[in-house]
């Protein structure tokens, strides 16, 4: 198995995992110039951009570790995009998940991090 279909895999058991957990998956995989998002979602009144990574071993260190400070900037640059795009209201509250993947099983991490502004 290539290494996206691996990945298109996990991020398929992360959605059908946070729909257990009450999100409401909106989209999978909105990408724009600036990169990409594995999974909108909404959990009550918050709209959640869900970065899924997986590590087959910690040797190189946990999936949420990969999730990098340039990754979080590009992460925060799509969703930026996304809420003009979709004319999301003023004052939504947002968040940025992770689910972590390892030969351990999923972790959740709810606001992973925080908004990085544009600069």
């Amino acid at each position: 198995m290539n290494k996206r279909a691996r990945g298109t895999g996990y991020e398929e058991l992360a959605a059908n995992w946070l729909r257990s957990l009450g999100y409401r998956i909106i989209c999978r995989n909105f990408r724009n110039r600036y990169g990409e998002i594995d999974i909108v979602a909404q959990e009550r009144e918050v709209l959640v951009f869900v970065e899924v990574k997986f590590r087959r071993s910690t040797s190189s260190g946990t999936p949420e570790e990969a999730v990098t400070h340039h990754k979080q900037v590009q992460i925060c640059r799509v969703a930026d995009w996304y809420l003009c795009r979709y004319q999301v209201p003023d004052g939504t509250s947002c968040r940025f998940d992770v689910v972590a993947v390892s030969e351990n099983g999923m972790k959740l991490l709810r606001n992973a991090f925080p908004y990085i502004p544009a600069g």
